[in-house]
C-alpha cells in the first residue's frame, strides 16, 4: 500500500530550525514530485515547498522562500523540508503529498498524503 509518514514536527521558539521527514513506503518516492503543505489553525491550506521527480527543480511559497529548503535522500526514500529562521505564522500541520510540481503547485495535483506533523513555533 502507498503511504507516507511526516516525523520531526515539535515546539521551537522564533528564528530556530527544524527538519522535517517525509517517508515514503509502498512506492519509489524518486519517481514522484513531493509536495509540502500546512495548515494553521484557523486557516486553509496552503502549499510550502515542492520538489520535482524529473530534474529535481524546488518550488517555494513566496512566505517561505529563502528560509525553507525541500530535499530528496532516494536511498533512504525520504523527502526533507529543512525550516530555518521559523516566525510563529509558521505553526500548522505539515502535510507532505506525492504529485506534480510547479510554480503554483495545489493540492489538488496530489493524490496520497500523509498524517501530518505539527510544528509550533513560539517563544
Amino acid at each position: 500500500q502507498v503511504q507516507l509518514v511526516e516525523s520531526g514536527g515539535g515546539l521551537v521558539q522564533p528564528g530556530g530550525s527544524l527538519r522535517l521527514s517525509c517517508a515514503a513506503s509502498g512506492f519509489t518516492l524518486d519517481n514522484y514530485a513531493i509536495g509540502w503543505f500546512r495548515q494553521a489553525p484557523g486557516k486553509q491550506r496552503e502549499r510550502v515547498s515542492c520538489i520535482s521527480s524529473s530534474d529535481g527543480s524546488t518550488y517555494h511559497a513566496d512566505s517561505v522562500k529563502g528560509r525553507f529548503t525541500i530535499s530528496r535522500d532516494n536511498a533512504k526514500n525520504t523527502v526533507y523540508l529543512q525550516m530555518n529562521s521559523l516566525k510563529p505564522e509558521d505553526t500548522a500541520v505539515y502535510y507532505c503529498a506525492a504529485g506534480a510540481c510547479g510554480s503554483k503547485f495545489e493540492e489538488t495535483w496530489f493524490g496520497s498524503w500523509g498524517q501530518g506533523t505539527q510544528v509550533i513555533v513560539s517563544s
